[in-house]
């Protein structure tokens, strides 16, 4: 329990500070900046993976590893929906970081939650690890096939639905997430300011990733504190790495083969678990070797205009 305890006790001062001493004032985050700050998280991570090998053995330090890989890289398809949703709604850039860093205290609320249940449901019904398996290998399959059709947000059912629930302003107030403004009949009442619906559908958005990348952790290890702690790691560090590639993002066009080989490889290996099991080490070295590649054709074929 001691482990738990200090480990939530850490990230929560680490965003306390992040939001209360280096974010304090909204600012447009420079690709250098996001560099620094993408640097520090996984150097965090890895000094954290360091402790796991020293303290738990290789055994453990090589699942975290290779957890925290596997989450880190899944939320690069998250950047490429950030992308389009600020662009859409037209944040500024100076609000972005105060919508991702509510967005990932969100995120980690819920995957925490996620992960509880994942493990109650593998220790109580351990058939259910092959449900994973073949999910991981059907979603893995399907993104291979996915096509460049970009995602209409003002089609988002949970978009729809917020509106019909609570009045939206259609002007932004700063950073506000909600503001006073007179309706359709001059009644001033407290509104949602659009900066809130990017926050709402960023949320979901994690959440549905979430159910691809949370059983993917699983086909590593079944030890809910390395299942946990890999996957926070890996989220923290996704708001400096979204200022990071954001402006190059679409530079990496075969980057979703890379992630399709690495579900649908989890998967196998999740199917698989009851006959052979595929040492952690191999599976590592897998998916840096399915990532690089798809980055590097990516970089070596650039996508034709």
């Amino acid at each position: 329990m001691v482990p738990w305890i200090a480990f939530n006790a850490v990230v929560l001062v680490i965003l306390a500070v992040d939001l209360g001493v280096f974010n304090k004032n909204a600012h447009v985050v420079t690709t250098k900046e996001a560099g620094i700050w993408t640097t520090v998280w996984v150097t965090l991570a890895m000094c954290f993976a360091a402790g796991i090998f020293y303290f738990e053995g290789p055994k453990a330090g090589t699942e975290f590893l290779t957890g925290y890989v596997i989450e880190y890289s899944l939320s690069v398809d998250n950047i490429f929906v950030f992308v389009l949703l600020f662009s859409y709604f037209g944040v500024k850039k100076e609000y972005q970081h105060r919508i991702l860093f509510w967005g990932i205290l969100g995120a980690l609320l819920m995957r925490g939650a996620m992960i509880g249940a994942g493990t109650i449901l593998i220790n109580k019904f351990h058939w259910i690890i092959y449900v994973f398996g073949a999910f991981l290998v059907i979603t893995g399959v399907r993104m291979v096939f996915k096509d460049d059709e970009q995602m209409d947000p003002e089609a988002n059912p949970v978009l729809k639905l917020l509106r019909k629930v609570i009045p939206v302003s259609p002007e932004y107030d700063g950073q506000k997430f909600f503001t006073l403004r007179p309706d359709a009949t001059g009644v001033v009442k407290k509104m949602a300011t659009p900066l809130f619906v990017v926050l709402v559908l960023i949320e979901v958005t994690d959440l549905v990733f979430a159910v691809d990348s949370i059983p993917a952790i699983f086909a590593v290890t079944q030890d809910p504190f390395i299942v946990y702690t890999s996957n926070v790691c890996a989220i923290l560090g996704l708001r400096s790495l979204y200022f990071l590639l954001a402006g190059v993002i679409d530079k990496f066009h075969h980057l979703h083969y890379g992630l399709a080989a690495v579900l649908t490889f989890v998967g196998i290996k999740m199917l698989i678990s009851g006959v052979y099991h595929v040492p952690t080490l191999f599976s590592l070295a897998f998916i840096f070797l399915a990532l690089g590649t798809s980055v590097v054709t990516s970089l070596k074929f650039p996508k034709k205009v």
